[in-house]
């Protein structure tokens, strides 16, 4: 495969790239293709990895409105609605639905992602549902499956013994939630919990840690703490920390010293964070959002996730990683021309640093996978502004998504 005329990663020159055997084997000028070369013309289009989402939940995908719509916009509501909807969960329903969400997201440009299954459900149908389609899905998405325990660890019966069968049974992440347990002793305990029991068993790990405008909850440091005394660290993502959007500036100041040290990584859900953040507070109203920017500029990895698609969290989600950049862009204030241009980088490298994807397997270089894809626009900040096409997502050399570039034809209202 030959794709002319591209520009790689915001470069101002075209380049064409030269694809063989599933590889990126050159880069560079005037490449010709040989024997049964597919040649695509990107027309000046903007290569880039493809997408990573690193934080979504495919077992409640789709089901916004069943039994209820969230009316409260609340983040406990949605757990509570969630845990009615969960008492008829089926293998056939999870995966169905979960199916048709990874292909919507497949369709726009997502090859990689991490979801988090509910397990504390004494059945475990979700996460049985989710291991079958694991490898099913995987010619269009690599997918990661995280061991969450939505209503807690020791605040649910037999948590730990939930969290150790779905180890057993193949997820490939432990998760979390300490500040939803009962109470601070617990949350701390069940960090401990579970950071030992991926340490145990060679797994990665990613809570969902302070997603709540409390900012006494400060489960965060406790987290660092073990990833950084157990030698995990950017095996270890705390997921949402929005917390921290509450926390003041010397206590935050003393925080970032140990989050550097431990090396953890770090994801943002900027749609579902500011739907869901704020809401007890009246004016001021806060954003709902951790530090986003400060993280960044601290050197500490920070990737953006989508969090719900159409679910008892959010109602809304279509699996486009625009809308969720977008949105983190306005919200955590980084709309620098370069700070745009770079933005892309939430939704795929710094994604896939989350995932621990090796180095050698991700990126747009000679020698690496070729997974890609092409957008209908010459670099990031006009793709992001325009909400343009994915043109092509390219998986193993081959392509697996093409979209047409949709036309307009505007009409002077004086001629008919």
């Amino acid at each position: 495969m030959i794709i002319h005329n591209v520009h790689v990663e915001n470069s101002p020159e075209t380049s064409d790239v030269k694809i063989t055997d599933g590889v990126i084997t050159a880069i560079g000028a005037s490449l010709q293709p040989t024997g049964d070369d597919e040649v695509i013309d990107a027309r000046g289009g903007l290569l880039i990895p493809p997408f990573v989402d690193p934080h979504v939940h495919l077992d409640a995908a789709l089901t916004a409105g069943d039994p209820e719509w969230n009316e409260t916009g609340t983040l406990f509501d949605g757990i509570r609605i969630w845990s009615e909807r969960k008492k008829t969960l089926t293998v056939e329903d999870v995966k169905d639905r979960a199916r048709r969400t990874l292909l919507m997201m497949a369709k726009r440009g997502i090859q990689y992602v991490r979801t988090h299954v509910d397990v504390t459900d004494p059945s475990l149908t979700a996460l049985h549902a989710l291991l079958e389609l694991r490898d099913e899905i995987e010619p269009y998405v690599t997918l990661q499956i995280v061991a969450f325990p939505q209503e807690g660890i020791l605040s649910f019966p037999h948590g730990k013994d939930l969290m150790r069968e779905a180890v057993e049974e193949g997820a490939d992440v432990v998760g979390g939630i300490p500040h939803f347990e009962f109470t601070a002793d617990y949350g701390a305990q069940s960090l401990r919990f579970l950071m030992d029991l991926a340490e145990r068993n060679d797994r990665l790990v990613d809570v969902h840690c302070d997603e709540i405008d409390d900012p006494a909850s400060r489960n965060l440091e406790t987290l660092a703490t073990l990833a950084y005394e157990s030698g995990m660290g950017d095996r270890v993502t705390a997921s949402h920390t929005t917390a921290m959007g509450s926390y003041n500036d010397a206590y935050t100041y003393k925080l970032f010293r140990l989050l550097g040290m431990s090396r953890i990584n770090f994801v943002s859900n900027p749609l579902v964070n500011i739907h869901l953040g704020g809401r007890f507070d009246t004016y001021p109203k806060r954003r709902g959002l951790t530090r986003v920017k400060e993280l960044s500029e601290a050197g500490i990895n920070v990737a953006f996730g989508e969090d719900d698609i159409q679910d008892p969290w959010s109602p809304l989600g279509a699996g486009n990683m625009f809308d969720v950049v977008r949105m983190g862009l306005y919200a955590a204030q980084l709309m620098g021309y370069g700070q745009i241009m770079d933005s892309f980088r939430y939704v795929t490298y710094n994604g896939a640093s989350t995932l621990h994807l090796a180095p050698a397997d991700y990126g747009i270089a000679v020698g690496k996978p070729a997974n890609c894809i092409v957008l209908n626009a010459p670099d990031f900040y006009h793709a992001l502004n325009e909400n343009v096409e994915v043109l092509y997502s390219i998986r193993h050399g081959r392509v697996i998504a093409r979209t047409t570039p949709h036309e307009t034809h505007l009409f002077n209202p004086e001629h008919h």
